[in-house]
């Protein structure tokens, strides 16, 4: 009986599995890294390169750590590790990525695996960051290269210090199949991982820590924040440059020009050389669009065609497996980097080329490499598939850093590490509702989305969308198939020339939210949630009998605020969609102004806005300030000085730090840049005072004359005209 008790005792000890002791290590002021087991070598950190930046990270000041350690527990079982984090009852849980229907995160299961997005926010998706922050103020980073199975507060643990209450379901009406979870719990399939906690205290600050720890945000170039118009597929270099002249002969701003797979002498597999048919002089197109101050991008996937040039060169490099008939370089391995890359530094860089549209770097499985190839590095091909969009970011734009240039370009798929990059997300899917979705999930995990506008069923439906596209990171008409122009809607080209022009207006404002992102890690798009004094509630399941057959299992149902959100220190935008007469808007404590007249609309309350044809809903918060240019077609060049206008809104003193640097190079990152103060207070004669601070010497200057505006409801200013 004795040794019967010992085996079962072992049995139990042997199916529990390893208790792990976390080694934990105060990394940085306000973030510390937790390891269980032996880590691997090779997670998205090291993929991505990433560099915290200390400096901007200590002005954050040294918080406590924000949970109890002890609720802290993992262990090692079957290889895996089974990672457990405490949830307060509740605690809302945000993050993992760029899902595009979910805002709140709780009580989800997912699995974190770059792929294209199919409908569905289950962890499959271009951008599966396993980073989530907490209504309590904190956040988490799981840093693994490998597929996360995340348990968001999903599964009920008898070990629980607060189990799930066993409720009777056929006579309480508090029953529900979702039972309380008090955790957070994550599979690795490794021996070892290492991750984050971020502290606060509050959201936003978590957030700031986690982007900051990444080094920052992007600044883009200054053009990079202009108009972009991806042609179609198949111009040749004159349609490219009778299309940049068509902008400029009808008043359209234009930046940067996207070519897309046509350009190539093939593609898909890609050959990465000019197609001497279509692009007989690629240097001089280059340099004829740099006289007009547009930048040329270009469309890759980076799969090698058997007829490239180097195909052979690289064939030590390449990966079991082809994608679409492409070979796939191993660019973990440096010596793949160089031979890789040295085509498009010969090729592309130095001519000229301002940036890539990179494709094809996140699924289907069916597209992609397995799961059982091989790569000469030894990584296995779920780490490559993970990181792959982290690798081709980080090498691409070392390029431009090479030549202290500035790049600002597209990608499929990106992770945990990529903060820094200048890269925006986008992808095949276009519902434009889930568009904004996506755009207010992205601040939450360190990514940039563009919901870009391609074609559409009505004119209505198209400035709907064009709308959207000005208030968002990057302001782009896909027309790679449609070949669609901002005009080629007759009925509401005017008001789609207006908003374009409203781009490039707002220009000092997206560039100081930028530098905000890069220096102080704020999203320049982000969410609500993120906003001080917003709230909004879950709302439980009602006991109706209609309720039972269409919720039989009484899920909670959460009141998801899914399309609006912030754009810069001071702007909430509430985007329209096609059909819709009004839409209501939630407002954070305060008081909120409208952007177009400064009237008064409201203080911490449900408003309801009638829609407009010519307007996207914009509010502003009290005192905020808004600085903006006259009109142009491009964006200032190095150098060239720009006179503001400066706007106010409301009833409180405002302050804005306005950001300058060259706009084309990264000599910011050596002090090359200036702050300039501007703050707006009540003079002593009742009167609106507004001053802007002067550049210190050796630092850029480049603000000419300045107008102020003062937008309240007496003597309201449109800024759109």
């Amino acid at each position: 009986m004795k040794y019967f008790y010992l085996l079962f005792l072992f049995l139990i000890i042997a199916f529990a599995g390893s208790a792990q002791e976390i080694h934990w290590e105060n990394t940085a002021p306000g973030v510390w890294k937790g390891t269980l087991g032996e880590a691997e070598k090779y997670d998205l950190l090291t993929a991505s390169g990433a560099v915290p930046n200390s400096t901007a990270l200590a002005k954050l000041g040294k918080p406590l750590f924000p949970l109890n350690k002890d609720k802290i527990s993992g262990k090692l079982q079957d290889g895996k590790i089974y990672l457990q984090l405490p949830l307060e009852k509740g605690e809302e849980i945000y993050g993992f990525g760029l899902n595009f229907k979910t805002i709140h995160q709780r009580g989800r299961i997912m699995r974190l695996h770059v792929d294209h997005y199919g409908g569905q926010d289950n962890g499959r998706t271009h951008a599966p960051v396993p980073f989530y922050v907490t209504s309590e103020g904190y956040g988490v980073f799981i840093n693994s290269a490998r597929y996360l199975d995340i348990y968001a507060g999903s599964a009920s643990r008898l070990d629980s210090d607060n189990p799930a209450e066993a409720l009777d379901r056929n006579t309480d009406p508090a029953w529900t199949a979702s039972p309380y979870s008090d955790a957070v719990e994550v599979l690795v399939p490794a021996g070892g991982v290492e991750f984050y906690i971020f502290a606060g205290p509050t959201m936003l600050e978590a957030v700031q820590r986690f982007n900051l720890f990444n080094g920052g945000g992007p600044i883009p170039p200054r053009w990079g924040l202009g108009f972009t118009q991806r042609v179609h597929r198949l111009y040749d270099q004159k349609q490219v440059l009778a299309e940049a002249e068509e902008f400029e002969t009808k008043g359209f701003p234009l930046d940067f020009i996207g070519l897309e797979p046509g350009w190539q002498s093939k593609s898909y597999p890609n050959t990465f050389a000019w197609d001497p048919t279509r692009f007989p002089h690629p240097e001089k197109l280059i340099q004829q669009l740099k006289d007009k101050n547009i930048s040329l991008n270009l469309w890759i996937n980076p799969y090698v065609s058997p007829e490239a040039d180097f195909y052979d060169t690289l064939k030590p490099y390449y990966g079991s497996h082809s994608v679409w008939a492409g070979a796939v370089p191993d660019l973990s391995i440096p010596e793949a980097q160089a031979l890789y890359w040295e085509t498009f530094k010969k090729n592309h860089i130095l001519p000229g080329v301002g940036g890539y549209k990179i494709d094809e770097v996140d699924g289907y499985d069916r597209w992609l490499w397995p799961d059982v190839a091989q790569f000469p590095s030894g990584l296995a091909a779920e780490q490559v598939r993970q990181t792959y969009g982290l690798l081709v970011q980080k090498q691409s734009s070392q390029l431009f850093r090479d030549q202290n240039r500035r790049t600002y370009g597209l990608v499929r798929a990106s992770n945990g590490g990529g903060v820094a990059f200048p890269y925006v997300i986008y992808n095949d899917y276009y519902d434009h509702k889930d568009f904004i979705t996506a755009l207010i999930n992205s601040g939450f995990s360190g990514l940039l989305w563009t919901p870009e506008a391609r074609a559409s069923k009505s004119a209505e439906e198209w400035l709907r969308r064009f709308q959207t596209v000005v208030f968002s990171p990057m302001a782009m008409i896909n027309a790679w198939a449609s070949n669609t122009k901002p005009w080629s809607y007759p009925e509401v080209a005017d008001e789609v020339k207006e908003m374009a022009l409203l781009r490039m207006k707002m220009m000092p404002y997206w560039y100081s939210s930028f530098a905000k992102y890069h220096f102080e890690g704020i999203p320049p798009f982000r969410a609500m949630q993120l906003e001080s004094g917003f709230t909004i509630q879950a709302q439980g399941p009602t006991d109706s009998l209609k309720d039972l057959e269409d919720n039989p299992y009484k899920e909670a149902v959460k009141k998801e605020l899914t399309d609006q959100y912030m754009a810069g220190p001071f702007l909430l935008v509430a985007p329209l969609f096609a059909g819709e007469e009004s839409r209501s808007v939630v407002l954070p404590k305060g008081n909120w102004y409208d952007f177009y007249t400064g009237k008064f609309v409201g203080n911490g309350e449900i408003i309801t806005v009638n829609a407009r044809m010519d307007q996207i809903p914009v509010f502003v918060k009290d005192g905020g300030i808004i600085p903006m240019m006259k009109s142009r077609l491009h964006a200032p060049e190095k150098g060239e000085r720009y006179d503001l206008e400066i706007y106010h809104y409301g009833t409180s003193p405002g302050h804005f730090t306005l950001y300058d640097d060259d706009g084309i190079s990264y000599d910011y990152e050596k002090g090359h840049y200036s702050w300039r103060e501007i703050n707006v207070r009540i003079g002593s004669d009742g009167q609106w005072k507004g001053s802007v601070s002067p550049a210190k010497a050796q630092k850029p200057d480049n603000i000419g004359k300045i107008r102020w505006i003062f937008m309240t409801e007496s003597n309201g200013h449109n800024p759109v005209k």
